[in-house]
């Protein structure tokens, strides 16, 4: 990710303010149901962040955490439009901030669908533009912060156009953290009351949104690979290994 290369730093640097905690809590609480349903044999993280994984309540066995340069969690380094992964291989795939700081978010968007397997879980992660943080982030970006000068935000409602495109059928849509947390006084803990409220009355605000989707098995043409794809795709077989059960198969 050419036009990204130093802002891993700043939104990792970003994550540790009490904003971006608060953020972080918000978005693993509303994984959390979602994650413990899922079934499979694989789940993928990707994102620019390396140090934010979100899968810690899935019971699928394998887990693999991708992002364009190295870090502590990573697993496997890659650009996000560029997966070295065969198709149709990840059951649960996490995409945290993946679209939001590239210049060609479809393509990584056709990429990620491309991995999933039929029936496989999509889950997108990134900056409202519409929120208060967004409207934060391009006055920063104006005043010529590099973090959000970088800053390409895709809108939800554009999304969802494009995942029933790519025929992924939408199972939820949801913003997160309408007020920004700042720091742990009584003005912190009333924003915190107000967006666990909004959020558990699934208001259409927030500064965070969170699409689950679902790739369907009749969806659009696979895309062709490019040709500067130089390295073998990693399949991700496990001979002999049962996937994480539906929760109907604890209830038989």
């Amino acid at each position: 990710m050419d036009e990204c290369s130093d802002i891993f730093s700043k939104l990792e640097c970003w994550y540790t303010t009490s904003v971006g905690r608060a953020v972080q809590r918000s978005v693993e609480a509303a994984l959390e149901p979602i994650l413990e349903t899922a079934f499979g044999y694989h789940l993928l993280q990707v994102g620019l962040t390396r140090q934010q994984p979100l899968f810690g309540n899935s019971r699928i066995r394998h887990r693999a955490y991708a992002a364009p340069q190295p870090g502590h969690a990573v697993t496997v380094v890659a650009e996000h439009g560029e997966l070295p992964l065969e198709s149709d291989s990840i059951d649960v795939l996490i995409a945290h901030h993946c679209l939001d700081f590239t210049r060609q978010p479809h393509q990584v968007l056709r990429e990620l669908q491309r991995v999933l397997t039929p029936h496989g879980q999509l889950l997108l992660i990134g900056f409202n533009p519409w929120g208060v943080l967004g409207a934060s982030h391009r006055l920063r970006g104006l005043c010529g912060n590099p973090l959000w000068q970088s800053h390409q935000p895709v809108s939800c409602s554009r999304l969802l156009d494009w995942l029933r495109l790519l025929g992924c059928e939408t199972e939820s849509a949801r913003h997160l953290c309408p007020l920004p947390v700042l720091g742990e006084g009584r003005l912190g803990g009333y924003a915190v009351a107000a967006n666990g409220w909004s959020e558990r009355h699934r208001l259409p605000v927030g500064d965070i949104y969170l699409i689950h989707a679902i790739k369907q098995v009749g969806g659009v043409a696979r895309p062709v690979l490019r040709t500067r794809r130089s390295a073998r795709l990693i399949g991700l077989g496990v001979p002999g290994a049962a996937p994480t059960p539906r929760q109907s198969d604890h209830a038989a």
